[in-house]
């Protein structure tokens, strides 16, 4: 049912989600749970990624093992040593540290130079016939960009035309955020230990983690135990959510919903934001836009009420109303900025994106109905920072969102984050590179627009809004590519993960 345009999975991932510092620190009493030493842990870590690189490269005949001065390098010495017990060449290099290996990671290459193997220096000259590399160089634990020697070690193996099988998370990147403040290795493959961490599914991750695998270690009982900390959302999810209609639902049952936008030229946006609602669902939807689009409105989707936005008619069309949606192509004006005005006065429930949320920056105001789907750009508009703040912690910034605007809010991009005022967080694990062009926005909104009206709460509906936009976008992106991908093209894909019954 997901439709992934490129593959990023092997295997099924769980839908849970932990902080990497948290893993760090509870991994000696998870050891413990099952009776065994933390470098027993290290080692089912070593066997695990030996397996997945014995399955992905079985004609692989010289290995390269970089190893760091921790326990991401002490994975890498077990990888190693299984490696050479099988026959297979190996290569280790290793970055040397001022103080002493941890505990387990100095057994692990003690172990490695007892069975024989070597250790070479970081600038020694790599073997010409490397035709595989396994990344232990920098692990979880990291905070900010790498220093020497490891940015230099890191960029020579992305100059390698060798694939890459990174151990726990592509070194360079962070773990906690997903944020590459430097250099970073390109993995092919990346096997991850315990359980998943929030930078392995959002901000840059997809960029370099490649392939992601997960294994538990022989843990998953004690982890199933442990309370999910962040939700990862697939379209498999989508069934708790949506479920089927009683067979005499009527058109008014499943909400009417109001959108409010499309000034002088953006007729596109509220278009296909009242659109996507239809196909999310929605009973009935209004449209109250610029007295230009109303007649090819009409005449694209005659299944939508469209009317000239007044005063008047505005205030009417609120009574009337369960949901609003704001924002598609609203523009800043005095047009835009007399309608945001006017539903600011509703207690109803609300989505507000585009520029209803550029105008919000500029008078913040909290309440708990409101849905905020900005991007980055608009994100960092709303707390008064600059982009790549959000970028490089986006778990925080949503978090921040919530709180200085309330409600639900919903990150958008590459593993967009959606978070509520109850603490609730989930990470949509869905979509691809396809999406980068306009009017993915005003479909999302009128998704979860749609959704909410159908009395889904609003963290549920953005939750399902945003799975079921980026699986659509998935399911056209295996159609068709990615490259030239329009978001009308997700409009008549919605029905079907609205529905997952179908699936």
């Amino acid at each position: 049912m997901t439709g992934h345009s490129e593959k990023r999975y092997s295997d099924s991932l769980p839908h849970s989600v932990w902080s990497a510092d948290w893993i760090r620190r509870a991994e000696a009493s998870a050891a413990a749970s099952q009776g065994i030493s933390l470098y027993q842990l290290m080692q089912r870590a070593g066997e695990a990624a030996y397996t997945l690189a014995c399955d992905q490269y079985p004609a692989a005949h010289h290995w390269l093992v970089l190893c760091g001065h921790g326990n991401n390098g002490g994975d890498g010495y077990v990888v190693a040593r299984l490696a050479a017990a099988a026959g297979v060449k190996v290569s280790l290099i290793a970055c040397e540290g001022t103080r002493p290996l941890p505990p387990e990671a100095a057994e692990a290459r003690q172990a490695w130079l007892a069975s024989g193997g070597e250790i070479h220096p970081v600038d020694s000259r790599w073997p010409e016939d490397v035709d595989l590399i396994i990344d232990g160089l920098l692990g979880t634990g990291l905070s900010s960009a790498p220093r020497a020697p490891y940015d230099a070690l890191i960029e020579a193996v992305n100059r390698s035309r060798a694939p890459v099988i990174a151990l726990d998370i592509p070194s360079g990147l962070l773990a906690e955020s997903g944020a590459a403040p430097g250099a970073v290795i390109r993995a092919t493959h990346t096997m991850t230990f315990i359980a998943l961490k929030p930078g392995l599914l959002t901000g840059q991750a997809r960029d370099w983690v490649g392939q992601l695998h997960q294994s538990t270690l022989g843990l998953s009982g004690w982890l199933a135990k442990q309370p999910t900390q962040i939700q990862r959302l697939t379209a498999e999810s989508l069934s708790q959510w949506l479920k089927p209609r009683r067979p005499c639902s009527h058109k008014g049952e499943q909400g009417r919903l109001l959108v409010v936008g499309g000034d002088h030229g953006f007729g596109g946006a509220i278009r296909m934001a009242a659109e996507a609602a239809l196909r999310s669902g929605a009973g009935l939807v209004r449209v109250l836009t610029h007295i230009e689009h109303v007649g090819p409105l009409l005449t694209a989707r005659p299944e939508l009420m469209v009317q000239p936005l007044s005063d008047e008619g505005l205030q009417q069309a609120l009574d009337w109303a369960d949901v609003l949606v704001i924002g598609p192509g609203l523009g800043q004006g005095e047009w835009g900025r007399n309608a945001l005005k006017i539903l600011q006065a509703s207690d109803k429930p609300a989505l507000w994106d585009a520029d209803a949320l550029n105008l919000l920056a500029l008078n913040p105001e909290k309440r708990q109905n409101r849905v905020i789907t900005p991007h980055p750009g608009e994100a960092a508009r709303l707390l008064g920072c600059r982009t790549a703040e959000i970028e490089s912690d986006r778990l925080l910034a949503v978090r921040n969102l919530v709180t200085h605007y309330g409600g639900v809010a919903v990150l958008k991009g590459a593993g967009t984050l959606i978070a509520d005022d109850q603490g609730q967080m989930a990470i949509a694990d869905v979509g691809n590179a396809g999406m980068a062009s306009g009017g993915m926005g005003d479909v999302l909104s009128g998704i979860i627009g749609g959704l909410l009206g159908q009395k889904l709460s609003l963290y549920d509906a953005a939750c399902a809004g945003c799975v079921a936009h980026g699986a659509a976008a998935d399911r056209v992106a295996a159609r068709q590519g990615i490259r030239g991908m329009l978001a009308s093209d997700l409009l008549p894909e919605i029905p079907y993960y609205v529905n997952p019954e179908l699936a």
